[in-house]
């Protein structure tokens, strides 16, 4: 059974999942959407550094951030010059690392959606004297919640089983850094193949819902029709 310490990293795990997951939605929905619409002449490059955490090995990513965030890189650095502590080995680190990590999990979904609905639909929007602000609340994100939907559980689902960046940038602190796929690690290392199989079998069994859920969401929508654009 779960013990006091892994209780502490479930708890931490879901937390930084859904810290991360409602920046992600914050911050990735508007970039998803200049992206979507954008003709800009460097677009590729935006969209090649949104997608690198896909390609790089977690180390090499945790490794970079751990720089940047210590207290003699630019930020940590910063930082602590203006009284600050560093990032490094905390959670608010720990939710730094996760949002660029898990960032092309969330606007891919999301720039697919938007780029589905088309320009007329928008004009005809226009002609109704609907503002841009107005067109992307009642019309947009209505359209596109399939695609909210998914970014959000990717997202989630990405940052819960995170393991080389959280490890390189939080650490391995009980109850303030340790999450469950490094509880797991520990177990492991320890020979307590029971608690691992506890840890391991519960991630497993709620990643798979989470996934059964969309893919069944995704169905029921084809079945229907799709959403009318």
């Amino acid at each position: 059974m779960l013990n006091e310490t892994d209780l502490a990293a479930l708890w931490i795990t879901l937390k930084l999942a859904g810290i991360t997951t409602l920046i992600l939605l914050l911050l990735g929905t508007p970039l998803a959407w200049w992206l979507s619409r954008s003709r800009f002449r460097f677009k590729a490059v935006v969209e090649a550094v949104v997608a690198l955490p896909l390609v790089l090995p977690p180390t090499v990513l945790g490794f970079y951030l751990l720089v940047t965030l210590g207290p003699h890189g630019p930020i940590g650095g910063l930082l602590e010059a203006m009284g600050g502590g560093s990032l490094a080995f905390t959670f608010s680190g720990l939710v730094i690392g996760s949002v660029i990590y898990s960032l092309p999990f969330v606007v891919q979904p999301l720039q697919t959606a938007f780029s589905a609905i088309s320009e007329r639909t928008l004009e005809a929007a226009s002609t109704l004297r609907a503002t841009p602000l107005d067109r992307f609340f009642t019309l947009v994100l209505p359209l596109s919640r399939q695609g909210v939907i998914t970014a959000a559980t990717l997202g989630f689902a990405h940052t819960l089983g995170e393991f080389g960046v959280v490890l390189m940038v939080g650490g391995n602190i009980p109850g303030e850094t340790q999450v469950l796929s490094i509880a797991i690690y520990d177990h492991v290392e320890a020979l307590e193949y029971g608690q691992a199989h506890w840890l391991s079998g519960g991630l497993l069994l709620f990643s798979f819902v989470l996934l059964f859920f969309i893919y069944r969401m995704d169905r029921n929508r084809i079945l229907q029709g799709g959403d009318l654009r």
